[in-house]
């Protein structure tokens, strides 16, 4: 029984090792789409917690309302920073306790992320302090570019999910998912960005 299943193994290994001299590109996509998953799953359990335990300080009740770049349809100004004071739940932006919550979560998770795809992913031997100093750069960009497109959905989306599936169930819902479309923008944007950054010698 332990003959067989080594074998089997052993052809697993096999297989695997032909495909990636094969599809090089390919494999290191898979690898670094396992990753980003890993770490989306990591920010959606993080994220609501942080939000939760800052939900019991006055930082819910701070304005964060930054970076003007136009006006919504209904004439009020579209902030690319939009966390107007007060809880979601009783009709405010969540504050500056719903903003630090969602770059904590991101900061701790493409920390993690940057080391796992650097070694993992694309085998980099480049300068450590050169590629963290790029993919810095990046994560702001990027984390700029996500927070101007939440101003589109964050609100109707946490007002269709509380509205269906009741106030606190909905948030919890909603929290998920606007993090996960933020996710899901960051992984597009990062792939290509960290070929760059993590050259292969």
């Amino acid at each position: 029984m332990g003959t067989e299943t080594t074998n089997s193994s052993n052809k697993l290994v096999g297989k695997w090792n032909q495909f990636k001299e094969n599809h090089p590109n390919m494999v290191q996509f898979i690898v670094f789409f396992v990753i980003s998953n890993g770490v989306t799953v990591l920010q959606m359990v993080l994220m609501p917690l942080i939000k939760y335990i800052f939900g019991y300080t006055s930082l819910v009740s701070t304005n964060f309302q930054i970076l003007p770049i136009g006006h919504n349809l209904d004439g009020s100004i579209y902030y690319i920073f939009d966390y107007a004071k007060g809880a979601i739940g009783n009709g405010g932006g969540g504050g500056l306790a719903y903003f630090l919550a969602v770059e904590i979560a991101l900061l701790i998770a493409q920390i993690i992320n940057f080391f796992l795809q650097r070694k993992v992913t694309f085998k980099s031997e480049t300068s450590i302090s050169k590629a963290a100093f790029w993919y810095f750069i990046s994560w702001v960009i990027i984390s700029i570019g996500a927070a101007a497109l939440q101003g589109l959905y964050k609100t109707p989306i946490y007002d269709y999910l509380m509205s269906s599936f009741g106030k606190s169930l909905g948030m919890t819902i909603a929290d998920v998912v606007t993090m996960l479309i933020n996710c899901i923008i960051s992984f597009w944007v990062f792939y290509p960005v960290l070929k760059i950054i993590f050259k292969e010698k």
